[in-house]
């Protein structure tokens, strides 16, 4: 016995001598610290947008809401959250405050806070009901509070600073632990101000002195990220939830023209997608988009949740992409999520559940080409598949193109491929290419690049094989790869794509083939009695035309909804600034084509705001709804401020609508502006009386819906 255990003794000094001898790889590049480490094994939460601005069925809220508005009688934290955690989500931001200024919490910085509203009886604090649903969830807990305040008066004067400052450090204080803490780029503009109801500017790079503000969130906060322009998490540059096919985790912030260095508050926001290899700082990119169009509740939205094919996608384009997805939430006026919402998530943490339930990997045995110093257990393959991200495989130093080969008893099927690299040493690998064993010879099946702390490689098709090869092609320095997964995506029955065409004709078709389309054009939901689709028809009215596939078992897939306006074949062009006689680019408006656009910066003599056109319908209408699509290419002249006026008969004119589509440069989406009451009209005329950027207006698509 102590021979044995002596012997065993020596062998554990063997491999202690060998482990010194090739001791592990040297980290290369910028490095994520701890916070960072727990931030990315999140891989996805949820931002929850709830204040007066949801009563006003408004998107961004001027700070001029009275607060006795803000009276969700039914609300429950634990329904709001208990939803997220059913989608897979593991983390809940908070807005605790918005832009509009409206505190969810009693601070004693402003008196526009929830204590003034008739929630819980002057007696509530949202933020910590929230705060405990999410523990008693097992879940992360965040705050965002925005810097930007349109209610308060001091807004850009130093006083307001300081009380910002204090707010943060009550949230930062009196609510446990936050995983983050929360920053956006919305600075200065329209507002309430107290009562002063004026435009105010300021700059954003300076104004709220970020050194000393993030100071506060380092200080009471030393275990969150700071996600902001320049903090330690970067805004990935859109709000479609998507990162670049290649994504580094490092970023170099660029100054804007005429600065020598980057200011905490600005950022490249065009290099944000893609990040920057090799860069200064590890700053991973956060994909943020909402569950529905916006980030408040919309009553007319309650069919517009995004479908799990919809969030799938976008979870491999963000999570996948070695990002971290957050997802807006929104509670509607009762203060609950709507059941819309609530089975969109389920439905999502289920599949999810069920892709990841059999990582077939496991049950292959795993060759590598090379193994770091010989040695299996520091360096062995058996790391892949752990489950623990810090644990690798490695190469030797001068090993920098490398392969694993998976190999099944009896062939498997599968779609998805996912990598791994153990971050604590940076981001290492360029290029990675994949081949399965089909008909007796190697075939390459995809090719990726950057991989970072995950990247999920979705195959063209479901491949049947007994060998996968992984082949390593290009990285500066030796590999350390810490995960190996494969997966079979569930099957699921092909989603309609529902596209009216110019002639006004409706067809809907599927990617792969399906047993029988059913559908409808009343709204309601298609079943297995609902009409059959098997060819193109007419439909000229507004209105949600809904679609589902059935497989052979009559198998029902997810809902497909395309909602249209009034068809506009007959509509004609009045008047439009700077048109002159020549209508011909004016009527891009209204071609039903999203994708051209019309807009006065193309006139040379197009100078300054506002700026309008007026459109004729051909018949009156009984007008309910009036929609403004923006440009898809690019920002230029999207509208921001807007004002819709009708008439019957091209002479006296009624303004029926105006304001704000707050948020829309980020967030490019078909603003659809519910009317008070439905109006007669013939003529509309559309101003755009400022645009987000340049002093010219430009519209992809304009149009109404009716009511019967």
């Amino acid at each position: 016995m102590k021979k044995q255990l002596l012997t065993l003794i020596g062998c554990f000094a063997f491999v202690s001598m060998s482990a010194q001898k090739v001791g592990p790889p040297a980290p290369y590049g910028a490095l994520p610290t701890e916070a960072h480490l727990q931030w990315q094994e999140l891989e996805q939460y949820v931002l929850v947008h709830f204040t007066p601005t949801t009563f006003q069925n408004k998107e961004w809220g001027y700070g001029d809401a009275d607060p006795k508005i803000f009276n969700p009688s039914k609300f429950d934290a634990s329904q709001i959250v208990n939803a997220a955690k059913a989608g897979g989500f593991k983390g809940v931001i908070v807005v605790a405050k918005h832009h509009d200024g409206f505190c969810l919490w009693p601070t004693k910085t402003t008196d526009y806070n929830i204590s003034k509203s008739p929630f819980r009886n002057g007696k509530g604090d949202m933020v910590k009901e929230f705060e405990v649903a999410a523990r008693n969830a097992g879940m992360k807990f965040g705050l965002y509070c925005s810097p930007w305040d349109r209610n308060n008066e001091y807004y850009g004067t130093p006083e307001y600073v300081t009380k910002f400052r204090e707010q943060l450090t009550e949230l930062y204080t009196n609510y446990g632990k936050l995983f983050i803490t929360w920053f956006d780029g919305a600075n200065g503009g329209d507002g309430y101000y107290g009562g002063k109801k004026e435009k105010r500017n300021i700059d954003r790079t300076t104004y709220y002195g970020w050194d000393t503000t993030w100071g506060i969130s380092k200080k009471l906060q030393p275990g969150a990220v700071i996600f902001a322009d320049n903090g330690d998490v970067r805004w990935v540059g859109n709000e479609q939830g998507f990162a670049a096919e290649t994504s580094w985790a490092t970023f170099t912030p660029e100054p804007t023209a005429g600065k020598l260095v980057a200011a905490p508050g600005e950022t490249n926001s065009d290099k944000a997608p893609e990040g920057t290899r090799n860069g200064k700082y590890w700053k991973p990119a956060e994909c943020d988009v909402p569950l529905r169009n916006g980030w408040f509740y919309h009553t007319n939205e309650d069919n517009h949740v995004k479908s799990v094919s919809e969030l799938f996608e976008i979870y491999l384009k963000s999570v996948g992409r070695g990002a971290c997805l957050d997802l807006g939430i929104s509670p509607n006026t009762d203060g609950l999520l709507h059941p819309n919402d609530v089975k969109a998530l389920k439905d999502f943490g289920d599949f999810l559940k069920k892709l990841y339930s059999d990582n077939l990997a496991n049950s292959a045995v795993i060759k590598a080409s090379e193994i770091r110093g010989d040695n299996e257990i520091f360096f062995g393959t058996k790391n892949l598949t752990d489950n623990d991200r810090y644990s690798y495989w490695a190469t030797n130093d001068d090993v920098k193109k490398a392969s694993l080969t998976l190999e099944w008893k009896k062939e498997q099927t599968f779609n998805i491929i996912r990598l791994r690299e153990n971050i604590k040493l940076g981001q290492r690998i360029e290029k990675v290419e994949f081949d399965a064993f089909i008909n007796g010879k190697w075939k390459k099946v995809a090719t990726t690049t950057s991989i970072g702390a995950n990247r999920l490689v979705r195959l063209p098709n479901y491949i049947t094989t007994s060998k996968l090869r992984i082949r390593i092609e290009e990285s500066p320095v030796c590999i350390a790869l810490s995960d190996v997964g494969v997966f079979k995506e569930p099957e699921q029955v092909s989603l309609p794509k529902i596209k009216r065409d110019k002639t006004g004709m409706v067809s809907i078709t599927t990617e792969s083939a399906v047993n029988q389309i059913r559908y409808t054009t009343d709204g309601t939901e298609p079943t297995a009695q609902s009409p059959v689709y098997e060819t193109a028809f007419l439909f000229l009215n507004s209105g949600d035309i809904k679609a589902k596939s059935f497989d052979t078992n009559l198998k029902a897939g997810e809902t497909a909804i395309q909602s249209l306006n009034v068809f506009k074949k007959d509509w004609k062009i009045v008047t439009a600034s700077f048109e002159d006689n020549d209508k011909a680019v004016a009527i891009n408006a209204i071609d039903e084509n999203p994708d051209t656009v019309w807009s006065t910066a193309d006139n040379t003599s197009a100078t300054g705001l506002p700026q309008s056109i007026v459109l004729d319908m051909g018949q009156e209408l009984k007008v309910s709804v009036l929609s403004y699509l923006p440009r898809r290419n690019g920002t230029g002249g999207i509208v921001k401020n807007y004002e819709w006026q009708i008439s019957t008969d091209n002479v006296t004119w009624t303004t029926v609508a105006e304001g704000e589509f707050a948020n829309i440069k980020s967030n490019p989406v078909e603003q659809n502006i519910t009317l008070k009451a439905s109006a007669k009209a013939r003529y509309i005329k559309f101003i755009g009386k400022t645009s987000v950027d340049g002093t010219y207006i430009s519209i992809a698509e304009l149009g109404v819906k009716t009511v019967e």
